[in-house]
């Protein structure tokens, strides 16, 4: 239920995934999408059902072990007043091996060079919302944001909405090695060519789940279905509470 609505933007979703599985969620505009986004890290709380972690409810998690295992892309980016550096590092202390974790995000979301060109690379200060940068760098930049830290859930609205086709490759070949490195991603899209480095589809519409199964079968093409054993479960209004 999104804040200070009277209808729930979801109902009766439930989806499981495992360690290195990536997700693709579609659906048309006002499907649920993004409130699907803010719910999977914590911004919005479900007012029936549980997003669970390892097994345990999200909100039960202390906030200073969450917010490292968890990366966050939305739809619409904010950026903030600061240098390139520490818009990256979540405005936390750029000390001892920070600087190095700033850098090696920036390499995996494909902006590091991008970054070197600027005017003082790294500590380029950036005016409110990213001032100085375009929508497609900021985007760029808040996906090194995302992936600071290396962690286990990452969660991505709209990620290549404003991506070039260099951006867009350097995005698909990060989410590979994020895949092969065990770490879970949830990707939202309206592009279909990115689903080719998911494992699973959920489509939603209406706020419902209409659809949920390996990527393949989903889109409609012939592919055995993996099940792989649960660890990280979903569910959204649906009676039980969680699995």
């Amino acid at each position: 239920m999104p804040p200070g609505a009277e209808r729930p933007s979801l109902a009766n979703v439930r989806f499981e995934l495992t360690p290195g599985e990536v997700l693709g969620v579609v659906g048309p505009s006002g499907s649920g999408k993004s409130s699907l986004a803010r719910a999977l890290v914590g911004l919005w709380r479900p007012r029936a059902g549980k997003v669970r972690l390892d097994g345990a409810d999200l909100h039960g998690w202390p906030a200073d072990e969450l917010g490292p295992a968890i990366g966050y892309l939305p739809q619409e980016v904010d950026l903030f007043a600061g240098t390139v550096a520490e818009n990256i590092a979540r405005f936390g202390e750029l000390t001892g091996g920070a600087q190095q974790a700033v850098i090696d995000a920036a390499r995996r979301a494909g902006v590091h060079d991008m970054i070197l060109r600027l005017p003082q690379g790294y500590d380029t200060v950036l005016g409110e919302d990213g001032g100085g940068l375009s929508g497609g760098q900021k985007q760029r930049v808040a996906l090194a944001r995302a992936l600071y830290g290396e962690p286990a859930l990452l969660v991505l609205d709209e990620p290549n909405a404003n991506l070039d086709d260099v951006g867009e490759a350097a995005l698909a070949e990060t989410l590979k090695a994020w895949k092969a490195q065990g770490r879970t991603v949830v990707l939202i899209t309206h592009r279909a060519a990115v689903l080719a480095v998911t494992d699973k589809v959920l489509v939603l519409k209406d706020g419902v789940m209409r659809k949920f199964g390996v990527t393949a079968e989903v889109m409609g093409q012939r592919r055995p279905a993996a099940k792989p054993a649960p660890r990280v479960s979903y569910s959204f209004g649906a009676e039980g509470g969680g699995a």
